[in-house]
């Protein structure tokens, strides 16, 4: 299985900056893409910005031009740089990564991985 651990949550106040980071280990097969969620109570999680082995990267709207994406492939990494927090930033946030096992001569479909999730709350 694939283990992704993630920190570097915590309290903000609103203006300012965190770093989440997120490290798979484990039977790794081909990660795909990563990605970042997060989810505020009685909301569905939600696509916050996600990478490809490339390195192409995509955003939500909301954090477009504040959050910036970005993994290692070496050490099977990913990071989310969040700057110009503001209050409803304020969620949980799920790393995400996309894996592809090698069985019987050809990789098999994709199966999502999630982290365990850290909190992140920006203060007004």
């Amino acid at each position: 299985q694939v283990q992704l651990v993630e920190s570097g949550g915590g309290l903000v106040q609103a203006g300012g900056s965190l770093r989440l980071s997120c490290a798979a280990s484990g039977r790794l097969g081909r990660i795909n893409a990563m990605g970042w969620y997060r989810q505020t109570p009685g909301k569905q999680r939600e696509l916050v910005a996600v990478i490809t082995t490339g390195g192409s990267a995509n955003y939500a709207d909301s954090v477009r031009g504040r959050f910036t994406i970005s993994r290692d492939n070496a050490k099977n990494t990913v990071d989310l740089q969040m700057n110009s927090l503001k209050p409803e930033d304020t969620a949980v946030y799920y790393c995400n990564g996309r894996v592809s096992f090698y069985l019987a001569g050809q990789y098999r479909p994709e199966v999502d991985f999630w982290g365990q999730g850290t909190q992140v709350t920006v203060s007004s």
